[in-house]
């Protein structure tokens, strides 16, 4: 059973809004990249099921997240099966993004209690997630349909909220167009780990790079 239940999970992504996506073979480095996170204010993470040593990693982090970083939700991405979300569930995963829509996922994740975000590119996608039982629905890949999209899609469906993921960049030129556009939570991945930094093992400045996105991203919630 996940440790984060996805109505609580769901309150989770509208209070901390920027979700880090990160994959690295490395549990060392996934580790000190998840503290920094932590330390900056963000409280769910994203790991991707886009390497070998995925499901290692993985089984790695769940026990070190839980003990030094109690209040953030542990998630896995790029999940297209069934059998792919049953074995990263069983290890821990509070949430499963998808970067397509498979119903059988999300009646398998619904059946487990563990939050549901499939991902979509136009409005009949959206609209078919949230007949699915998607509470939150990925969009991807952000960068290609862009904030006027989201901005756009809201006219029709005010009530679906949507987490962008794929170009969001972390500057505060890019969070308020995403959310000035109307959406509930971003992801955001390679932008905000460059391999200069992972490189030089400097987590400080990805704390404090962190620390600023979240202050930021709060002013924006606060005028709404």
């Amino acid at each position: 059973m996940a440790f984060f239940q996805p109505k609580i999970l769901n309150q989770l992504l509208a209070d901390f809004p920027v979700v880090p996506v990160f994959y690295h073979e490395d549990i060392a480095l996934t580790q000190n990249v998840i503290k920094a996170c932590y330390d900056g204010g963000m409280r769910a993470f994203e790991f991707t099921n886009r390497g070998a040593k995925a499901l290692e990693v993985f089984k790695a982090i769940y026990p070190f997240i839980r003990e030094q970083c109690p209040e953030m939700a542990l998630g896995i991405g790029t999940i297209f099966t069934v059998e792919q979300a049953k074995i990263f569930i069983e290890a821990g995963a509070d949430f499963v993004v998808q970067p397509v829509i498979t119903a059988e996922v999300g009646a398998f994740c619904q059946e487990n209690a563990v939050a549901w975000f499939p991902g979509a590119a136009t409005l009949n996608e959206i609209y078919s997630a949230t007949q699915l039982g998607a509470e939150i629905v990925k969009i991807f890949p952000g960068n290609v349909v862009g904030p006027g999209f989201v901005k756009s899609m809201k006219g029709p469906m005010p009530n679906v909220k949507v987490m962008v993921t794929g170009g969001v960049e972390p500057t505060e030129e890019s969070l308020k167009q995403w959310f000035s556009a109307g959406v509930t939570a971003v992801g955001m991945g390679s932008q905000l780990f460059p391999a200069s930094l992972l490189a030089s093992a400097k987590f400080d400045e990805l704390t404090h790079t962190v620390a600023s996105l979240m202050k930021y991203v709060e002013g924006l919630k606060s005028k709404k």
